[in-house]
């Protein structure tokens, strides 16, 4: 009997409840994150970001942009077209003076459907991808709104000078590319 009392208080008082975890865990792992910062070197080496380097590339005028209205243009290679289009509204990455135009590739980061003839002027989007009905914020740097796909359109990095509208990189990988070049 002795016995089978050891194992049944065993039992009921050996178990941590989630509560009992998380308290003892979270502390640790404090304790360890603030004597591990106490090393020389630890946890302070800098991480830059990866920026491939694109031609500079003139893709059209300010001036002959009209607003809604969608112009294609190849780069950074002649195989790869995308679009420029001046929204109206400011837009993460535009460039003008409203700051409102923009430049994407115009296929689905799901599986490549096309999309260059899916912008709805009215809400500023890209899509429905007709493979899957993503779609994507023009207005928010191409992040998806709805659909499958997870990642936001390649935007091409733009630059105006004058007149003149420049492409000069992209930020995103084109659809089945392993590199944009």
């Amino acid at each position: 009997m002795a016995n089978e009392d050891k194992e049944k208080g065993c039992l009921t008082n050996c178990l941590t409840t989630r509560r009992q975890f998380l308290s003892i865990s979270g502390g640790a792992i404090a304790t360890a994150t603030i004597l591990l910062s106490g090393i020389p070197g630890f946890g302070t080496k800098k991480v830059e970001a990866v920026v491939s380097k694109y031609p500079r590339q003139k893709i059209g005028k300010l001036s002959a942009l009209k607003q809604d209205a969608p112009v294609s243009f190849a780069y950074p290679s002649k195989d790869i077209n995308n679009m420029l289009v001046k929204l109206g509204v400011p837009a993460g990455g535009g460039i003008g003076p409203n700051m409102d135009v923009v430049a994407f590739n115009p296929v689905c980061t799901h599986m490549g459907g096309p999309l260059a003839k899916a912008y709805n002027a009215k809400h500023k989007i890209l899509g429905q991808c007709p493979f899957h009905q993503s779609t994507f914020d023009l207005t928010r740097h191409g992040m998806i709104v709805c659909g499958h796909a997870t990642e936001s359109l390649p935007q091409i990095q733009l630059e105006v000078e004058g007149d003149d509208i420049y492409a000069t990189g992209v930020i995103g990988l084109v659809f089945g590319r392993s590199s944009n070049i």
